[in-house]
């Protein structure tokens, strides 16, 4: 009982973080075992075929993908044609801008998107994070990265790990060789994320002030005004309907967007045949020609309103794990690419006949008898809109911290059906602090639409440069094919985005704050961990002291799980532990909790484990995938982690040491670092550390949370850390 008052003696408050789980450099990990008692260089995985979809569970998906990967995409006629600030526009103008929107989306979305980017899915994970987790697995980064992720020659056994080619390209040897080169994939692959983020803010913003705005043309005592804070009630509503989990209301969403796209299809026929029936003639590019030489320049800074038709369609990407390719290429190719430019078509030949209803195109366009149908429709199905994009944000958060780099924050699983389905209350509140702002700041103006169009297309350029690094390395696609890919797509975004870089001062420098503010958050915490692991890599103890330690230490009953970041070697707050407590369990293992950039990691592959030499001294590498939850909830890990240990067993006087410690409880040990930076390595490296970073560290949840460490059952050891 002495011994336990003395462990109970250094235990502090949980609120502050501790040290972070995730691994720090190392080169060569221990022999090792799986939990199933084979060595690793032995451990051979069952073929990996991916999962064969019947026809109807493709068609079931497909109609589900509509809900959820296309409500962006498809509302986007609410607010084009409107976005564009035009006086008296011709024929040939408007043909020409529906040339131009019939082209975007048919080179962007369905070429780009639906038939290329489809295809470098991370087993089944889309986005820009599994880009990134792809390369990683096909290419050796170093060690002293933003995002320090080691690989080791066991990962490539993991089912979800890809196959590595046995030929090294040119290419690939220089991404390898060139820390310039990763370190500029990586600060692309987070900007990239945060303009995710971005959109996630005035995705909400846009879509909802556009179906509210339609009552405008009904409604002449209607203002301005009165739109912006009807929008604002509606966000407030939808955003603090998140913690319900989209589990609850998803059902409804597919059947909503079903009627949203069989609405507009059928009224931009109607509007076809009423008011203008040659009006697909738009298809040939030359009306794109016309429209430029009739405008000139400025026909060139309309292109930031005409981009807003492809906005949504990285979210057919970015929401692949929760389908499959064919379904999303089935729903756009039937569906959504019809609808659109079918819709598109009909307010085009509408305006062609009414010029003066450019400003209200969509609810002008629609029939007296169907407007308020159409209205509640719209408003419905512009929730749906905002709700991908609002949780394609959670999941981002969730991944970005599981692989280190950003600090943790709340996330709750809102379906016991779905992984990927969470709710995150602080990213939650943020961002509908940030899309009321947004909306009442701007006031419902065009300044919402170039911010919304700089964020979509940024991410689309990170995108293509991203794939043609992926043709090269992963696919090893010939260099003049992948040179195409890139050259053709950078060129068609980048005049876009020329275009809108032109609208900095009107709102285009939204998304840029929004990402600057969660660049500074990742970047610091990052610099943060990597000043921490190298001062435990140089001052960890070594073997010869580790020993004498452990000899000279007393020995109590029990399971000692000692959390570490180091892979191989002892932290130097394990001398400070042991110093404080003057004892250690009778089982002590030294649990380095490691996110490998795969998407998950199987049960059978979670434990890598090894013993140090001394009698009752372990080690166990945890591994998870970034889609993977980090739980040691109950007393399942404990009596995993010891069965690994007990099939390593050497004789069975091991094996009973093994369980008489489990019954005799067990304890989690977290070292909580504080730490403090000298001024001889700079005023501004020292602010950074000592008042940034230690601000994050005390303001976000520490690992003891995120970890769900059984309560009562750990302790935490604070120790100054001089750098």
């Amino acid at each position: 009982m002495e011994e336990e008052r003395k462990e109970t003696a250094v235990d502090v408050t949980h609120d502050d973080a501790s040290s972070e789980e995730g691994e720090v450099t190392a080169d060569s990990v221990m022999p090792s075992r799986s939990r199933l008692g084979f060595s690793f260089s032995a451990y051979k995985m069952p073929q990996r075929n991916p999962k064969a979809f019947t026809t109807w569970e493709t068609l079931l998906l497909g109609y589900q993908s509509l809900g959820v990967v296309y409500g962006d995409l498809g509302t986007s006629p609410l607010y084009v044609f409107s976005s564009i600030k035009l006086e008296e526009p011709t024929e040939r103008d408007l043909l020409g801008i529906l040339s131009i929107i019939f082209w975007t989306l048919t080179l962007m979305g369905l070429l780009k998107y639906v038939l290329i980017v489809l295809q470098a899915d991370d087993h089944g994970e889309g986005g820009t994070f599994a880009l990134y987790t792809l390369l990683r697995q096909h290419l050796n980064f170093k060690s002293e990265m933003v995002m320090s992720l080691k690989s080791l020659d066991s990962d490539s056994n993991l089912k979800f790990h890809s196959r590595r080619s046995s030929i090294t390209s040119k290419a690939q040897k220089f991404l390898e060789e060139s820390t310039i080169a990763q370190k500029f994939i990586t600060y692309i692959v987070l900007l990239g994320t945060c303009m995710v983020i971005g959109d996630g803010a005035l995705t909400p913003a846009i879509s909802v002030l556009s179906a509210v705005q339609g009552i405008q043309s009904r409604s002449p005592t209607i203002t301005q005004t009165h739109v912006v804070w009807m929008s604002v009630a509606i966000l407030l509503v939808l955003f603090l309907f998140q913690r319900f989990g989209t589990s609850k209301v998803s059902f409804l969403f597919s059947p909503i967007m079903i009627l949203w796209f069989g609405f507009t299809a059928v009224i931009g026929v109607y509007n076809i045949v009423r008011y203008y029936p040659p009006v697909l003639k738009a298809i040939s590019p030359h009306y794109m020609f016309y429209f430029f030489a009739d405008q000139k320049t400025y026909g060139w800074s309309l292109l930031g309103a005409i981009a807003l038709c492809i906005t949504g369609a990285e979210a057919m990407f970015a929401d692949l794990g929760h389908f499959s390719k064919g379904a999303i290429q089935l729903a756009f190719c039937t569906t959504v690419y019809p609808s659109l430019i079918l819709s598109y078509a009909g307010e085009a030949s509408y305006l062609i006949k009414n010029p003066g209803q450019l400003s209200t195109t969509f609810y002008s366009s629609v029939p007296e008898p169907l407007f308020w149908p159409m209205f509640v429709i719209s408003t419905l199905a512009a929730v749906v809109a905002s709700q991908a994009l609002i949780s394609a944000s959670f999941s981002i958060i969730r991944q970005s911290t599981a692989l280190g780099c950003f600090p943790r924050v709340t996330m709750i699983h809102t379906s016991k059906n779905h992984e990927g389905q969470v709710y995150s209350p602080e990213v939650n509140y943020f961002l509908m602090i940030a899309c009321i702002l947004i909306t009442v700041g701007f006031k419902g103006g065009a300044e919402i639409g170039n911010a919304f169009g700089v964020a979509v297309i940024w991410v689309m350029l990170i995108t293509t440069f991203l794939i043609t690094v992926v043709m090269i390395v992963v696919w090893q696609a010939n260099i003049a094919l992948a040179l195409l890919f890139f050259s053709v797509f950078t060129i068609i975004e980048g005049v876009y985005m020329t275009s809108l870089l032109n609208k900095l001062e009107e709102g285009g420098w939204v998304p840029f704050a929004i990402s600057a503010i969660f660049i500074v958050i990742t970047l610091t915490w990052t610099y943060g961990r990597s000043k921490k692991a190298q001062y435990e890599a140089k001052n960890m103890i070594d073997r010869k002291n580790f020993e004498e330690l452990m000899t000279s230490t007393r020995r109590v009953p029990g399971v000692c799980f000692f959390c570490t970041d180091l892979m191989n070697g002892i932290p130097p707050i394990v001398r400070h532990y042991t110093e404080l407590i003057g004892s250690v369990r009778n089982v002590t293992v030294f649990v380095t909790v490691r996110t490998l950039p795969v998407r998950s990691v199987l049960p059978d592959e979670r434990f890598n484990i090894g013993k140090l030499g001394q009698s009752g001294v372990y080690r166990c590498l945890v591994q998870f995938g970034y889609m993977d939850v980090h739980s040691m909830e109950g007393n399942e890990f404990a009596e995993s982690v010891i069965a690994a240990f007990r099939e390593a067993a050497e004789d069975e006087d091991e094996k009973k040491m093994l369980d008489a410690a489990l019954q005799d409880g067990i304890v989690f040990v977290l070292g909580r670092v504080i730490l403090r930076m000298t001024e001889k390595q700079g005023r501004f490296r020292q602010f950074v550390i000592n008042n940034f970073y230690r601000f994050l560290q005390k303001n976000f949840r520490s690992n003891v949370a995120t970890l769900k460490i059984p309560p009562g059952k750990h302790l935490q050891v604070g120790m100054l850390y001089e750098i």
